[in-house]
């Protein structure tokens, strides 16, 4: 199985750059410059960036990419591909300039979505500056936060993700969109080597981004009060109002971002002790909060 550290950075598609610009730097509060093809990076920490934006014909959520730390990792990492009979390909220097990295090797999960894995980021070390004064991101050893991707191949996903990927299982949540009478999807958390409580989760069922959603996580709470005011004045769809996860423990609100994807910008993550961890089923998404029909109400007011 890979080693794999942490989630690196994701990459996401755009018809429109100014709007993707504005929205990093006015409401997530992250810093942006221009990329190599012509896109974006958004910045949140030392890192060259943690979000690449590219221009095209869509707004979708294109890769995650994920890092291990050591050249041999990766070495080892590529060995397991193979041994799995898993398609790959490795990027060339232009894209290995483009992420930053000194190895990129492509591929894709039984779910169609695409997967990256580097290692050796580049980094210019250039102090993080928000334009909007957001005090920092927690990122570092555990990454910079979670991706939530759609897996309608479930089994063969999971199987793949945690088998080859080498992640581990969290914990798990089977989501009644229809009410507690109707059909259950699957919702698994997924650990790597890191104290994150997840940096990857698969979701049961198709979504047209490409992603259910991407969080990030702020140093304190007052931070995620400004990022609301301020998703409120750049009147930025709310998708779910402020609340606490059972799992994780994270204080967030969510908001879907110009790639058509969903934010969830929030603090107090947990940062779990694997040895003593007990993987199990919740019932209840949040202990708090998170009307996620807040979205549902946003579009029928546009209806109307």
């Amino acid at each position: 199985m890979m080693k794999i550290a942490g989630l690196a950075y994701v990459v996401a598609e755009t018809t429109d750059l100014n709007r993707w610009t504005n929205y990093a730097q006015e409401v997530l509060g992250m810093m942006t410059a221009p990329a190599p093809d012509g896109g974006i990076y958004v910045r949140m920490d030392d890192r060259q960036f943690r979000f690449a934006i590219q221009q095209g014909p869509s707004d979708a959520y294109l890769v995650s990419g994920w890092e291990v730390s050591q050249q041999a990792d990766f070495v080892e990492a590529l060995e397991v591909l193979i041994k799995a009979k898993v398609d790959y390909q490795m990027g060339d220097a232009k894209v290995c300039q483009l992420r930053c990295a000194q190895q990129v090797a492509q591929f894709k999960d039984p779910s169609g979505n695409r997967h990256e894995l580097i290692w050796g980021y580049k980094s210019d070390f250039a102090h993080f500056a928000s334009p909007v004064g957001v005090t920092g991101f927690v990122t570092g050893k555990i990454g910079m936060g979670h991706t939530v991707l759609p897996a309608p191949a479930f089994e063969e996903t999971v199987k793949f993700c945690t088998e080859i990927m080498g992640f581990e299982l969290s914990d798990l949540f089977n989501f009644q969109p229809a009410g507690p009478n109707g059909p259950s999807l699957p919702i698994h958390f997924f650990h790597c080597n890191n104290g994150r409580h997840h940096s990857l989760a698969l979701a049961g069922f198709p979504v047209p981004s490409g992603c259910v959603h991407v969080m990030v996580e702020v140093e304190n709470m007052p931070e995620v009060g400004r990022a609301l005011d301020r998703m409120l004045a750049h009147k930025v769809q709310q998708t779910a109002t402020l609340g606490q996860h059972t799992n994780d423990k994270v204080i967030s609100f969510y908001m879907r971002c110009p790639s058509n994807f969903d934010i969830e910008y929030g603090f107090g993550g947990a940062v779990v002790d694997w040895s003593e961890h007990i993987a199990h089923e919740f019932t209840r998404v949040s202990l708090w909060g998170h009307d996620f029909s807040v979205s549902q109400a946003v579009l029928a007011d546009k209806k109307d």
